[in-house]
């Protein structure tokens, strides 16, 4: 089944529509929706993909996402992914785009923020393993685990932004992080 993305230009402007596949064949730009999932102590999801899919099998990744179908907003498309890939609904809030070059074809990449107060129940066919990790803890391992190659830039740019509390947060202290519930 194809899966139809809307073909944009370097300033994210829709060009038309094509299918996801021709636009990584032919290293069309596209829009990718993903998010930073937190926890209410504000540590981050961090998964494992399997080591059967097509891309990044067995690598690490802090984001969750796909591509924006050709209609869907980004936020839409980050809510969609959220509920599909770890079957929880959150609020999700847009924190940043920018234009990744990306290793297997170049796409803007729409970085989402979600509080999850919820046990969440991973599709094991998008991932593997997972555990919340402080934002220190993720920076460390970052250089040490096979992470997918796209989301290094990402956690740069993400950790360079303005402390503020993602969507959903029930509160957050001066620097911004979560604070736990009391």
């Amino acid at each position: 089944m194809s899966e139809l993305v809307e073909r944009v230009d370097e300033q994210d402007r829709v060009l038309g529509i094509v299918d996801r596949g021709e636009a990584i064949r032919s290293r069309l730009l596209h829009r990718v929706a993903t998010i930073v999932c937190r926890d209410v102590e504000g540590r981050i999801l961090v998964h494992r993909r399997p080591g059967n899919v097509s891309r990044f099998p067995g690598q690490y990744n802090w984001l969750l996402g796909g591509a924006v179908d050709a209609g869907e907003t980004y936020e839409a498309a980050a809510a969609r992914e959220l509920a599909e890939e770890l079957g929880v609904r959150a609020p999700v809030r847009f924190a940043f785009k920018f234009l990744c070059h990306g290793v297997i074809s170049p796409y803007w990449l729409g970085v989402h923020e979600a509080v999850i107060e919820e046990n969440v129940a991973p599709d094991p066919s998008e991932i593997a393993w997972h555990d919340w990790l402080p934002e220190a803890t993720l920076r460390e391992v970052l250089h040490q685990w096979p992470f997918v190659p796209d989301c290094q830039e990402a956690f740069t740019k993400y950790t360079a932004l303005p402390k503020r509390p993602p969507a959903g947060t029930p509160q957050a202290d001066r620097q911004g992080r979560i604070a736990p519930r009391t």
